[in-house]
């Protein structure tokens, strides 16, 4: 498997960054972005000044405009991948995507849920817990390995695998396994290839693309957001996060060549919801989605940002860099602002 290079891309939007942190060994920073595919879009009224922001309004990024929320929500069910990002542990984020879930149920469509919370080693346990309603949560969690993969509390993410459960659809555990990664900020990709867990998982059939755009962007994230390490540190921190947007772009572009061939009765859609950080920039996981199938996909980005009347500028910054299709502006977290390395 060769560590693919690529150019500036020119057929991708571009969008800001975010730093998601979630291996105690490792913050990966990952980005992403949509392609827009001219569909009309209903306005409430133009959004030129942020006065008339606040909790619960979509704004696209492309026309700066506010969208009607129910007329926003029926174009999603024109999609065939819809990424959501959400800012870790915000309960706020969750009720939003669920409020994404219902509504394509409500209009005849199956969803698909990918969740970066979930590692490839626990796909087994996680399809049987969603079939058998009488597994116990505690053996849930340890057979999943939940603790070993993301840690913190499941409560938080709990809403959605019941949603799951009690609609029967599928999750898809979107993770390269936890030890995989650590094994590359340990001793960096060139070596960590030659693990057989590489061969187990599919990975060395896959190319890794090293996007210049993409490097520039997480390799300055790393650096700001962990002051005093050194190069070589960096550059294998900066491997990781490469080889799990990856890993989670594969699994999304599995699932989807799966639910074309399917041609079941209910049309599926996936829901991907992961951190924010691998929807931005038209850098991460769409992009490389979107790669595996030569740009022939539907599918849009939705930034889920705590509003805070204080950080107008930055809502601002994030409609001019345009960070993804649409931000969807959410009361904030009882933890408060989101921590941001500036």
């Amino acid at each position: 498997m060769a560590v693919k290079h690529l150019g500036d891309p020119t057929s991708y939007r571009g969008c800001p960054s975010f730093l998601t942190a979630v291996f105690a060994l490792m913050v990966a920073v990952s980005l992403g972005c949509a392609q827009h595919d001219g569909l009309t879009r209903t306005s409430e009224k133009t959004s030129d000044e942020a006065i008339h922001w606040r909790p619960w309004q979509v704004l696209e990024t492309r026309t700066g405009r506010l969208l009607s929320t129910s007329d926003w929500l029926n174009e999603l069910t024109l999609y065939e991948v819809v990424y959501v990002g959400e800012e870790h542990y915000n309960a706020h984020h969750i009720e939003a995507a669920l409020r994404i879930l219902e509504h394509l149920r409500s209009n005849g469509l199956k969803p698909v849920i990918g969740m970066e919370m979930f590692g490839w080693d626990g796909q087994e346990a996680l399809d049987d817990y969603l079939l058998n309603m009488n597994r116990s949560k505690s053996d849930f969690l340890a057979q999943v390995r939940w603790t070993q993969n993301w840690g913190g509390a499941f409560e938080e993410y709990e809403p959605l695998v019941a949603f799951a459960r009690t609609h029967g659809l599928s999750i898809r555990a979107m993770n390269p396994p936890r030890p995989l990664i650590r094994q590359i900020v340990k001793v960096g990709l060139a070596q960590a290839r030659k693990d057989p867990e590489w061969q187990r998982w599919g990975l060395h059939q896959e190319e890794i693309v090293d996007d210049p755009a993409y490097r520039a962007r997480i390799l300055d994230q790393i650096e700001r957001c962990h002051g005093g390490g050194t190069g070589d540190h960096f550059q294998t921190m900066y491997e990781a996060s490469m080889v799990r947007d990856e890993g989670m772009a594969m699994t999304i572009a599995t699932s989807l060549r799966e639910l074309r061939r399917a041609g079941q009765e209910a049309r599926q859609i996936i829901v991907s919801y992961t951190g924010g950080g691998h929807i931005q920039y038209g850098l991460p996981v769409p992009q490389r989605v979107a790669r595996r199938f030569s740009g022939h996909v539907k599918q849009t980005t939705v930034y889920l940002m705590s509003y805070d009347e204080r950080k107008t500028d930055e809502i601002r910054e994030h409609m001019r860099e345009r960070i993804a299709d649409y931000i969807w502006l959410t009361p904030m977290s009882k933890k408060g602002p989101p921590q941001r390395c500036r």
